[in-house]
């Protein structure tokens, strides 16, 4: 009976070992984009100008930056090759900042110009 008590010990502490989320030290709300156009996107600004997201590829993700401040939706500008897009929203009033986490804002741009968001919450 010892013998079983200390092998069921043993296993749970290895088990517990090395065990973390990735969300263990985040404490802002990270943000990655992913392409869902046909597009390149050279450059996507998404809030300020010193958040940028550089180089996705068509069906591709960026990786996670991290926002002291963001929304569901957000002032995004693309550029791709010579042409540029953006989402322009109007206000935020009554809108609550995203809590600390991992979220995706799938972008793709229609036959007009316009920057579609599909906003994402990662597991």
């Amino acid at each position: 009976m010892k013998k079983t008590v200390l092998i069921l010990s043993f296993v749970l502490a290895l088990s517990n070992i090395g065990c973390t989320d990735r969300d263990d030290d985040v404490e802002l709300a990270n943000i990655r984009i992913k392409n869902v156009s046909d597009l390149v996107f050279d450059m996507v600004q998404v809030g300020g100008d010193e958040m940028i997201h550089e180089n996705v590829a068509s069906d591709d993700f960026s990786e996670y930056l991290e926002y002291e401040t963001a929304y569901r939706y957000n002032f995004i500008r693309i550029e791709s090759g010579t042409e540029t897009f953006t989402l322009q929203p109007i206000d935020f009033v009554g809108e609550t900042p995203l809590t600390l986490g991992f979220y995706t804002y799938e972008l793709d741009v229609d036959e007009e110009g316009n920057v579609l968001l599909n906003f994402v919450i990662d597991f």
